[in-house]
C-alpha cells in the first residue's frame, strides 16, 4: 500500500495536492477565487453560492484546466475579459502556480513554485498537457506528488500481456471532480464507453492497491523510475558542473548580491536626484545672464525674420515690375504700328472692276454694296491705346520707386541681423564662462553616479542568471529526491509483498467502500434503503437493482453518495487519491418537499448532506478538501461559503467576471 506520510493531520507533510486560489487574468485586472483559510492553509470546505449563470460551475472548470482538462469554460462573458488562468495550489505541502492561457485551449501548462502576488526570480517551467506519457508532462508532476507516477493502465483486464497506457492525472480526476451533467445520469461509471468504465476501475484499483498484478506492476514501475534516475541524476551532474564553472556562488550569495545591486540603483536613483537640485541652485546667480541670453536670442530671430520677409518681397515685387515693363512694351508697339502701317481701302468693285471714286458705299455702274471706308467713320484711322498705356507706366514707375526703397532698405536690415546675432552669440559665451566653473564639477559627479549605476544593473543581471541557474539545479535536486523517496516506498512495498498477500484484498476494499456508501445514504436517511451495496465493477445498488433504476432525485443522492464514499474510504486508508474533490450542483433534481413529511423533505436530506460533509472534515477527514458549487446551500453550510454570487448589479458580487452585468 502506498503510505501517504502525515496524511492523518498529525503530521507537517501532507501528500497530494490542495487547492489555494485561482485567478483569472483581465486587461488590467483579475478575478480571484480563494480556497484559503485566514492562516493561508487550505480552507478543509469551500461552498461558492448563488443564483444560476453566476459562475460558479465555471470555478471548478477552470480549476479542472488548469489540472490538464482539454478546454475550458467559453462563455460570452469569459472569451472576451480573460486571457489567462492562474490555479495556486499546494504540492506535497509547498506552493506552485499552474497557469494556462485562455482563448484557444493551450497546449502547455507553465509551472513554477510559490504563492500569486509573490513573483520570484526563477522563470516558470514550460510543461506540455498531452502526451500524459511525457517525461516533463504536467500529468507527471501530479501524479508524482500522488505517488503514482510510472503507473500503467492496461487495454483489458482479461490478459496480463495486454497492450498498456501511461495513468494519466485526467483519469484520476474522475475520482475527484463530480461534474453536473454525471449526478443524475445514468452513465455515471462511464458504461457507455466501455474503454473509460474499464479505465475507471483500473484507477480505483490503482488508486487503493489492490489491482491483480500487482507484484508485476510494481517491479515495472521500480525499473522505469530506476532508468528515470538515473537519467535525472546524469544530468544533474552536468548542469551542477555547468553551474560550478560559472563561479556563480551560493544562493545566500547571489540573493546578497541581488539585494545589494537593488540598494545600490536605489541610492544611485536618490544621489542624482539630489546632485541635479544642488546643480539648479547652484547656478541660480546666472539667472539675469540667461535673461539677457534669451532677449538677445529672441531679438536675432526677429531681426533674420525681418531680412527674410524683406528679401522675399524683393524677389516677388521685381517679378511683378517685369510683367508690368512688358506690357508697356507691347501697348507701345502697338500704336506705333497703327500709325505706320495704313489701313486696307477697296479701289475697285470686285463684282464689275469699275475704278471707286469716292467714298460711295455702292458702285456706280452695277450697285454692289462696297462697304464703309474705314477712315469715314468716326474716329476711324486711328487705334487709341493712350489710356492703358499711361496706366501701365504710371504703375512702373510706382513700383520701380518701391523696389528702389527695399534695395536702399535691405543693407541696413543685413547688419541689423548680423548685430543681433553678434549679440546673441556674446550672450551665451558669457553664460557659458559664468557657469563652467559651477556647473563642471557636477558634469563628473553624474558620470560617475552613471558610472555606478551601470555596474550595479550588470550585477543585478548576473545575479538574476545565477539564481536562475540555482534554481533549476535545486529543481532537478528536489525531483531526484521525490524519485528517490517514490523508489524506496515502492522497494519496501514490493519487499512486504514477498510470498505473502500482505496487501489489502480487492473485495474487502469494495465491501468497505460499499459499507460507507450504505451508512452515507442512512445519515441522509434516503427514503425506503434498502440492500444499498456496490458491486464488484463498482456499480452502486439500491434495493437490489442498480443505479440506474432510481429516480432522478434519487441518481443525484446515489452519486453524491458514492463518490463520497471513494473519496473518504481513499482518505482513511491512506490511499494514493490527491485528496481534494469538487462537487458541482449537490442539489440537482432535488425539491423541496416529499409527501409533506418534513424529516423527508428534500431540503432535510440537503441538509444533512452538509452537515455529514462537515462532520467527516472535522474528524476522519482532516487534511482532505472538499469544493462544492451550489445554487442554495442550506443555513448549515454557512461557515463553508467562500462567496455568494447575487445575479443583481446593486448587490455585489454579481458573478465570478463581476464587472461583466449586462
Amino acid at each position: 500500500m502506498i503510505v501517504h506520510p502525515g496524511a492523518s493531520g498529525g503530521g507537517s507533510h501532507v501528500q497530494g495536492i490542495r487547492l489555494r486560489r485561482l485567478r483569472l487574468h483581465g486587461e488590467g485586472r483579475a478575478y480571484d477565487v480563494d480556497f484559503r483559510q485566514p492562516d493561508d492553509s487550505p480552507r478543509p470546505l469551500s461552498v461558492i453560492a448563488g443564483a444560476f449563470s453566476t459562475g460558479k460551475t465555471t470555478i471548478l472548470e477552470f480549476v479542472d484546466y488548469c489540472l490538464g482538462a482539454a478546454d475550458h469554460p467559453q462563455h460570452p462573458e469569459i472569451m472576451p475579459k480573460v486571457r489567462a488562468a492562474t490555479l495556486e495550489v499546494e504540492l506535497s505541502g509547498s506552493p506552485y502556480l499552474i497557469e494556462r492561457a485562455v482563448g484557444q485551449p493551450s497546449a502547455y501548462a507553465y509551472v513554477c513554485a510559490g504563492r500569486l502576488d509573490e513573483p520570484g526570480a526563477a522563470p516558470p517551467e514550460r510543461r506540455p498537457v498531452r502526451p500524459a506519457g511525457h517525461p516533463d508532462s504536467l500529468s507527471r508532476l501530479l501524479l508524482s506528488h500522488c505517488k503514482l507516477e510510472g503507473v500503467q493502465l492496461r487495454g483489458t483486464l482479461a490478459s496480463e500481456e495486454a497492450d498498456t497506457d501511461p495513468l494519466s492525472f485526467r483519469d484520476l480526476m474522475w475520482l475527484c471532480f463530480l461534474p453536473n451533467e454525471r449526478l443524475d445520469d445514468k452513465n455515471l461509471l462511464f458504461e457507455s464507453v466501455p474503454m473509460k468504465h474499464l479505465k475507471l476501475r483500473q484507477v480505483v484499483d490503482v488508486v487503493f492497491d489492490v489491482h491483480d498484478d500487482h507484484s508485476v506492476e510494481l517491479g515495472r514501475r521500480i525499473r522505469a523510475i530506476e532508468a528515470d534516475l538515473a537519467t535525472a541524476r546524469g544530468a544533474y551532474q552536468v548542469a551542477e558542473q555547468v553551474v560550478d564553472e560559472q563561479r556563480l556562488g551560493g544562493r545566500s550569495e547571489l540573493e546578497a548580491v541581488h539585494r545589494n545591486a537593488k540598494t545600490e540603483l536605489s541610492n544611485c536613483a536618490l544621489t542624482m536626484a539630489a546632485l541635479d537640485a544642488d546643480a539648479r541652485a547652484g547656478t541660480t546667480f546666472a539667472a539675469e545672464l540667461r535673461e539677457r541670453h534669451h532677449a538677445a536670442a529672441g531679438e536675432a530671430q526677429h531681426a533674420a525674420a525681418r531680412l527674410r520677409d524683406r528679401e522675399t518681397q524683393l524677389q516677388r515685387m521685381t517679378t511683378l515690375r517685369a510683367t508690368y515693363a512688358e506690357d508697356v512694351s507691347k501697348l507701345t508697339m502697338l500704336a506705333e504700328a497703327d500709325r505706320l502701317f495704313e489701313s486696307m481701302r477697296v479701289g475697285v468693285c470686285p463684282s464689275c472692276l469699275t475704278p471707286r471714286t469716292g467714298a460711295e458705299s455702292r458702285c456706280g455702274a452695277c450697285r454692289f454694296d462696297l462697304g464703309a471706308h474705314p477712315a469715314d467713320a468716326e474716329g476711324a484711322g486711328t487705334l487709341d491705346v493712350g489710356a492703358e498705356l499711361r496706366s501701365a507706366k504710371a504703375r512702373l514707375e510706382e513700383l520701380t520707386e518701391y523696389l528702389a526703397h527695399l534695395e536702399r532698405d535691405l543693407p541696413r536690415l543685413r547688419m541689423a541681423a548680423e548685430r543681433a546675432q553678434e549679440a546673441e552669440a556674446r550672450a551665451a559665451a558669457e553664460v557659458d564662462a559664468v557657469t563652467a566653473h559651477a556647473v563642471t564639477p557636477y558634469l563628473g559627479q553624474r558620470d560617475a553616479i552613471a558610472h555606478r549605476r551601470e555596474e550595479a544593473s550588470a550585477a543585478m543581471q548576473r545575479a538574476l542568471g545565477g539564481l536562475r541557474l540555482v534554481h533549476s539545479l535545486e529543481r532537478r535536486a528536489a525531483g531526484i529526491k521525490r524519485q528517490e523517496t517514490l523508489l524506496s516506498s515502492l522497494r519496501e512495498e514490493l519487499a512486504g509483498i514477498g510470498g505473502q498477500s500482505s496487501r489489502t484484498d480487492r473485495s474487502a476494499v469494495i465491501r468497505r467502500v460499499g459499507s460507507r456508501y450504505r451508512q452515507i445514504l442512512e445519515a441522509w436517511r434516503y427514503p425506503k434503503i434498502a440492500d444499498a451495496f456496490l458491486a464488484d465493477d463498482l456499480t452502486p445498488h439500491m434495493r437490489d437493482q442498480p443505479y440506474t433504476a432510481a429516480s432522478s432525485g434519487g441518481r443525484t443522492l446515489i452519486a453524491l453518495a458514492w463518490q463520497l464514499a471513494l473519496f473518504e474510504i481513499a482518505w482513511e486508508t491512506r490511499s494514493s487519491h490527491p485528496g481534494f474533490l469538487l462537487l458541482d450542483s449537490p442539489q440537482k433534481n432535488l425539491g423541496q418537499t416529499v409527501d409533506g413529511t418534513a424529516d423527508l423533505a428534500d431540503s432535510a436530506i440537503v441538509d444533512r448532506v452538509y452537515r455529514h460533509i462537515e462532520e467527516w472534515l472535522a474528524g476522519r477527514g482532516s487534511g482532505a478538501q472538499i469544493v462544492i458549487a451550489d445554487n442554495a446551500p442550506p443555513p448549515a453550510a454557512a461557515a463553508g461559503i467562500i462567496v455568494r454570487f447575487s445575479r443583481h448589479p446593486d448587490r455585489p458580487p454579481y458573478g465570478l467576471i463581476d464587472d461583466e452585468t449586462g
